[in-house]
């Protein structure tokens, strides 16, 4: 009996026993989700409203109106000249002789003050601002600028005759030669002005509102206030068969001709480049502005663009000379003390002119160049010299070397008589002037304008007369 109840006993405990190793276990808390984290919107631009020649913001006194283009005078004689401190894009040709000529270019006509000397027009320049239907004003053009205009139906958005323009007999030049005391030719004497250039388009009732899709360059966006560093820059590792694809700049030497040349010094307290040209005594002298207080021209943008240059056939007594802008180019754009070998394309007269990098193995990409914002200096300059082109630091150049002196070649100066053609098209004309050489780097995948840099015309040219 008593061993009955141990048992029993010893059941009811490990019964209790059971029991509590089976104990139900009490079940996990949920999990708390994790706050959520709002993401950070991208900051909302402003809309891009820039300056259509420096990629600049506009100003309260912005005006969406037709560019104003002006030839200047450039030579040595017709030294210093006015106006040219206030051009947004300086554009500097040869023409016939071996010398250049200026082609300054204002975004406000209201804004130019005095400008000149005036001179003729030239259909190299014109070429370029053709795409933008810029009033181009000039005193005289030669025969082939003037059936550009006749086959592009300009009208009279190309003056002839400095817009109302004005002889100032009394100018002395930089050597002290004037007019009035017989030292000085007619041809350096001629000026115009805001008020004349005003003055001329009410007359001629001129329109000039204009509202462009693009601008001039594919400047770097001055929402983004992030200048583009060119030792920083996509292309800066690159190299071609010539070295580096980028390098120094502080120093800039351009060749036009045997006789002509430029040059640039880097201020970088400034962040500019400073002008200087050659004279008729081999020295260099800064270029000025003497309607500014002889204020030096300076640029934060020096761009150089080599190409095929050379006379038009069948008027090699007049020299004048073609610019071959077709097949596009190898060229540099210096900024910041650095300078960077590019590749240009325009096309034909109605294509705009456009910049890119180059790729890794040195040939043209089909990505634009970002140009920094700001004023630019031009140079289209003939190929032949661009083995005589110099970017270097400062460091070791003898600024006070004398250099090339100035001449002219002699030339008989092409004044298109009014109605006068040239029996052909400019067209025509184009073909046989034209080589059958290429550009030393190759032509992008896309002939035509990226979407960004397209041309900024209406479908159909405007023609105003």
């Amino acid at each position: 009996m008593k061993r009955k109840l141990l048992f029993v006993l010893a059941v009811l405990s490990l019964c209790m026993v059971l029991a509590a190793c089976k104990k139900t276990e009490e079940p996990a808390p949920a999990a708390t989700p994790a706050p959520e984290v709002a993401a950070t919107p991208e900051p909302t631009l402003p809309p891009y409203e820039a300056n259509v020649l420096t990629g600049e913001p506009r100003d309260a006194d912005y005006k969406d109106q037709r560019i104003t283009a002006v030839m200047v005078n450039n030579i040595v004689a017709a030294r210093p000249q006015r106006g040219l401190s206030k051009a947004d894009i300086l554009f500097e040709i040869k023409v016939e002789g071996g010398i250049t000529r200026f082609m300054p270019m204002y975004t406000n006509y209201e804004d130019i003050g005095e400008v000149g000397p005036v001179r003729s027009g030239r259909d190299q320049f014109f070429r370029l601002i053709l795409p933008w239907q810029a009033l181009y004003i000039h005193e005289g053009q030669s025969v082939v600028m003037q059936q550009y205009a006749i086959d592009f139906s300009y009208g009279n958005l190309n003056n002839n005759d400095g817009a109302h323009g004005f002889r100032d007999y009394g100018r002395v030049n930089w050597a002290g030669a004037s007019y009035n005391n017989g030292t000085l030719a007619l041809e350096h004497t001629m000026y115009t002005d805001s008020e004349n250039i005003g003055s001329y388009i009410s007359d001629n009732g001129v329109d000039m509102d204009r509202t462009y899709n693009s601008t001039f360059f594919n400047f770097v966006d001055y929402r983004l206030n992030q200048p583009r560093d060119l030792s920083a820059s996509l292309d800066s590792a690159y190299s071609d068969k010539y070295g580096p694809v980028v390098g120094d700049g502080e120093y800039i030497e351009i060749e036009h001709s045997p006789s002509y040349r430029t040059r640039f010094l880097y201020d970088a307290a400034s962040n500019t480049y400073k002008m200087q040209q050659n004279y008729s005594d081999g020295q260099w002298r800064d270029a000025v502005d003497e309607a500014a207080d002889n204020t030096v021209l300076s640029f934060p943008n020096v761009i150089v663009l080599y190409t095929d240059i050379h006379t038009y056939p069948g008027h090699e007594a007049k020299d004048l000379q073609y610019v071959e802008y077709a097949w596009g180019g190898v060229g540099y754009y210096c900024y910041g003390g650095k300078c960077e070998k590019i590749y240009w394309q325009k096309g034909t007269p109605l294509e705009a002119l456009r910049l890119y990098y180059l790729t890794e193995d040195g040939q043209c990409s089909d990505t634009p160049l970002e140009v920094n914002i700001g004023k630019s200096y031009v140079a289209v300059t003939d190929v032949d010299y661009a083995e005589n082109f110099v970017h270097s630091t400062l460091d070791g150049v003898n600024l006070s070397t004398a250099t090339t002196k100035t001449y002219e070649s002699s030339y008989v100066e092409d004044d298109a008589e009014a109605g006068e053609t040239l029996g052909m098209s400019t067209d025509d004309l184009t073909t046989s002037a034209t080589g059958s050489g290429e550009a030393e780097t190759a032509a992008p995948a896309e002939e035509t304008a990226p979407a960004e840099e397209a041309a900024p015309l209406d479908e159909n040219l405007e023609t105003v007369g």
